[in-house]
């Protein structure tokens, strides 16, 4: 009873929407859903399977055989006809074969390069989770400031209409506030739209809507790499990174592919061994000749060597080494280009962590100083001093500050996981430690944009 109750709770809480997710459960999600991963893993199963095809070619090949003939015999001194059947089995072994141990060859490198496009896989299905996931938040803080915003400067407009109404200012500050107050209220619902959007891009890898995700704590550390030296980094990155990798088994692949086109002018010697019987009725001795066979069971053995020399085809072998050669030349080239590409990124991402490191701390003060600014020019407008122009470019300025920070904290993240990504250490264990600084209770910039508002209201 225990254990059909807990299924069928199991089976309620799957069928209900995912009211709240983090990101481990969102990258768990994405490994059973996504497409992506899915035929990367199906692509490297198939490239090992085709390595034991190649393999298979230097294995003994055994078969059986049977054949059974009528045949009718005219000429002199014979006038027969009688059934013949033979059957048994036969063994073909690969003694020499240059090109197929080449072909093997190659086949176990283009594998190894299959596993790293796989691994390369997983580490951007790590990447595009965490990146899709922190742009809903992104999107998400964005849609707090916009209404804040707009809340603020509604609040400024309405301001303005009554000390327009008791002859305190011009009209023309109460258009300015308007204008000011309709492009907040586009850019809110812009900002929407890029939520929704955002959602739509995490629910792709996920296959699931979720009403809310965790957030960063505010005291989610921003910390340097480590370690602080780019060459270190370039120099993991050069050793370790998938697509180097990846890359470097293309190349040795090409290259077995060049020694098995060369392989085509060599010998092959296989072994062969048979064992059959041979099946004869019907004849009739009478006028058969002496020399003939008679109705009877034969049984053969054989065993021997074949070799075969290649003398000329066409060309065909010289037009494949060229092919080849010049296959070698673009893995090479290829190659360099992946180093070069992976030793530009991961120094620059190096420099851009960093940057986001200090840009994350400069508006982190921004934001104080904003809000001083804020109430300063609050201040200034009542007594007179400011204009409607200077408090609506001072409430803006505070919002966008607000979102400024919250950018370059999630900057930070995506960028550091670029940063492991690109000197190929990057792995589930990174989500799992970023995870544990995500919280369900954790109000990101709402809590910074409720305070405002409330500073704002003198009824609360």
């Amino acid at each position: 009873m225990k254990k059909r109750l807990l299924s069928g709770l199991i089976g309620l809480m799957a069928a209900q929407p995912a009211l709240s997710m983090d990101l481990v459960e969102t990258y768990e999600k994405a490994l059973s859903y996504d497409s992506g991963i899915a035929a990367a893993r199906a692509s490297f199963e198939a490239q090992q399977a085709a390595s034991d095809v190649s393999q298979s070619a230097l294995l003994p090949q055994i078969g059986a055989f049977g054949e059974g003939n009528y045949i009718d015999v005219d000429g002199p001194n014979q006038d027969n006809s009688y059934r013949e059947l033979n059957y048994g089995v036969q063994l073909t072994q690969p003694l020499f074969r240059a090109d197929a141990w080449f072909r093997y060859d190659a086949s176990k490198f283009q594998t190894e390069s299959a596993r790293a496009e796989y691994n390369l896989a997983q580490q951007q299905l790590i990447l595009d989770v965490a990146t899709a996931y922190f742009n809903v938040l992104r999107a998400r803080d964005t849609v707090t400031t916009a209404r804040a915003t707009e809340a603020a400067i509604q609040r400024q407009y309405e301001q303005a209409q009554e000390r327009f109404d008791v002859g305190l200012i011009a009209i023309t500050e109460v258009y300015e506030a308007r204008a000011s107050y309709d492009d907040s209220k586009s850019q809110r619902i812009a900002a929407e739209n890029q939520l929704n959007v955002a959602r739509e891009q995490l629910a792709r890898l996920t296959g699931e809507y979720a009403e809310e995700l965790d957030n960063l704590r505010q005291n989610f550390p921003l910390g340097r790499p480590d370690p602080m030296d780019p060459s270190a980094w370039e120099a993991t990155a050069l050793e370790q990174n998938w697509s180097i990798q990846s890359a470097l088994f293309e190349l040795n692949a090409n290259e077995a592919g060049l020694r098995e086109a060369k392989a085509g002018h060599y010998p092959t010697v296989d072994l062969n061994a048979s064992y059959g019987k041979t099946d004869l009725s019907g004849i009739d001795a009478a006028n058969a000749p002496i020399t003939s066979q008679q109705d009877g069971t034969t049984t053969r053995g054989t065993i021997g060597l074949t070799l075969n020399v290649p003398l000329y085809s066409g060309g065909g072998t010289q037009a494949g080494v060229r092919q080849q050669r010049s296959l070698v030349t673009v893995a090479e080239q290829s190659l360099n280009t992946v180093r070069r590409d992976v030793r530009v990124n991961t120094r620059s991402l190096f420099l851009t962590v960093n940057n986001n490191v200090e840009t994350a701390s400069a508006l982190e003060q921004t934001i104080v100083s904003r809000r001083s600014a804020l109430d300063a020019t609050r201040a200034g407008y009542e007594v007179g001093t400011r204009n409607i122009v200077e408090v609506l470019d001072a409430e803006r300025a505070y919002y966008v500050a607000l979102r400024d920070y919250a950018n370059a904290r999630y900057d930070y993240v995506i960028n550091s996981l670029q940063l492991k990504q690109a000197a190929g250490t990057l792995s589930p264990q990174d989500l799992i430690e970023l995870n544990n600084w995500l919280s369900a209770a954790a109000p990101g910039i709402e809590a910074l944009a409720n305070e405002e508002e409330t500073l704002d209201d003198p009824t609360r």
